[in-house]
């Protein structure tokens, strides 16, 4: 999708709220933070350049939401957009990720949203071109001896005639041999060694165009030949270059990081302890958050306008914790409730993607209806919060291993139940959990 500029903060809100409940101070961060992009992008360029985007520390719990909200954002305006986990990254020397990969992956996942969007444009083209070729296939243009093709007319009368088969999907099953287009394959095996991502792009770019393109025969469906072949004359008609050139304005004027576990991060290391290298990543990402050039293979691209959201449950930290300089880039600071009872009984019934409509419709495929009581809600409701409380807080996800519990049984012989009603009230919930909730280490392994 086409990235969306028109939003108001209010409207953000509410399409956030129709997938995300409560939250309300995180919601208003987020939507103020996205507007000011656009407010940003009506500046003269010389005062443009000036505006830096207020990154967002979502302080919280596992599982009430920050992460969601984030990538909810992201989906609703059509910004390219990751989520990282800093424990992933360790400061130069030591194993792990280079935290410059981080901006390589928003230039490739900002790529791949420009390139679908382009080749959105050029289908019905693409179509066009594919039912000729597939045609060629079906019907072969007769060539004279001396190597010139028949008169049109003569063949047009058979080619017409397969032409309103193939729009019919008369010939949908039948097989056709065609070329296809082989990918090259990677040249470096194995794992790609951190930092070395680039090097293999390079490598790969530099054989391909070494070598022309290999094509191989294909037995396939009338059918898949057309999706084979519509998508490679797709590809053919879209300007790969010009591909790059808005992929790398968008990552840079658009893009959204989300990266999570920063609390992991936080704290002076003492040297001895096996988390040496904590303050290290936080110097790592330091310059990316502040903004620098990193090199990508779609071309350079300057972080200084990339929204960063950070997020950390804060349990054995401080937001204080973290280095001064890194603080100071996340100026804006949300606390995220833990959720209650009454959330829950709202998670699983209000949003447009509420677990118990999942569960309704993955059913339905099966042919069984399933209804549960508002006093089973209530009661799946009371037991999450309960767990949670005696156990690791893990917010909404508590409500996906409890459903699942409940669920497993006839999620396992839906197939012999089909035109079967199945109603889900408070008896059977709390029969299906009876023994787990009753013992305090089953709770804790199963729940």
């Amino acid at each position: 999708m086409r990235y969306r500029e028109d939003l108001t903060p209010k409207q953000i809100v509410q399409e956030l709220d129709k997938y995300i409940v409560g939250q309300k101070e995180a919601k208003k961060a987020v939507a103020i933070a996205l507007r000011n992009r656009w407010r940003r992008q009506q500046l003269s360029e010389d005062l443009r350049d000036e505006v830096i985007p207020k990154n967002i520390l979502m302080i919280g719990p596992t599982g009430v939401g920050k992460t969601e909200i984030a990538r909810r954002l992201a989906n609703l305006v059509g910004a390219p957009f990751i989520k990282v986990e800093a424990t992933k990254f360790t400061e130069v020397g030591y194993v792990g990720r280079d935290v410059e990969s981080i901006i390589r992956e928003l230039a490739e996942a900002s790529f791949k949203m420009v390139k679908a969007e382009k080749m959105e444009e050029v289908q019905e083209r693409a179509k066009q071109l594919a039912e000729e070729k597939v045609l060629d296939y079906l019907v072969p243009r007769k060539v004279r001896a001396y190597g010139t093709l028949e008169s049109y007319e003569e063949e047009s009368p058979a080619r017409e005639k397969f032409r309103q088969m193939l729009k019919d999907g008369q010939l949908d099953e039948k097989v056709v041999e065609i070329d296809v287009e082989e990918k090259p394959v990677s040249v470096i095996g194995g794992v790609i060694a951190p930092g070395m991502e680039d090097i293999e792009n390079q490598l790969r770019d530099l054989f391909s165009s070494l070598s022309p393109t290999k094509r191989k025969k294909r037995k396939v469906t009338v059918k898949e030949a057309l999706r084979i072949i519509q998508q490679q004359e797709a590809e053919k008609l879209i300007d790969m270059d010009e591909v790059a050139s808005e992929a790398v304005y968008r990552a840079e004027n658009f893009g959204i990081v989300f990266i999570d576990e920063i609390d992991k991060v936080a704290g002076k290391s003492t040297g001895s302890s096996p988390d040496v290298s904590r303050e290290g990543v936080q110097r790592d990402l330091l310059p990316i958050v502040e903004g620098t050039t990193v090199s990508t293979k779609y071309g350079p691209i300057k972080t200084d306008h990339i929204l960063f959201i950070a997020a950390g449950a804060f349990h054995l930290s401080k937001p204080s914790d973290l280095i001064p300089e890194l603080q100071g880039r996340f100026p804006i600071r949300v606390e995220l409730q833990p959720l209650t009872k009454d959330d829950f009984v709202k998670i699983l019934t209000q949003p447009k993607n509420a677990l118990i409509k999942q569960y309704k419709a993955l059913l339905e495929t099966e042919g069984v209806h399933l209804e549960f009581t508002d006093d089973a809600i209530e009661t799946i409701a009371e037991i999450a919060e309960e767990v949670n409380e005696k156990t690791e807080n893990i917010g909404a996800r508590r409500l996906h291993t409890i459903l699942e519990k409940i669920m497993e049984d006839y999620s396992f012989e839906a197939p012999e139940l089909k035109g079967q009603y199945i109603i889900i009230d408070q008896k059977v919930v709390r029969q299906k959990l009876e023994n787990v909730i009753q013992s305090e280490d089953l709770t804790r392994y199963i729940l």
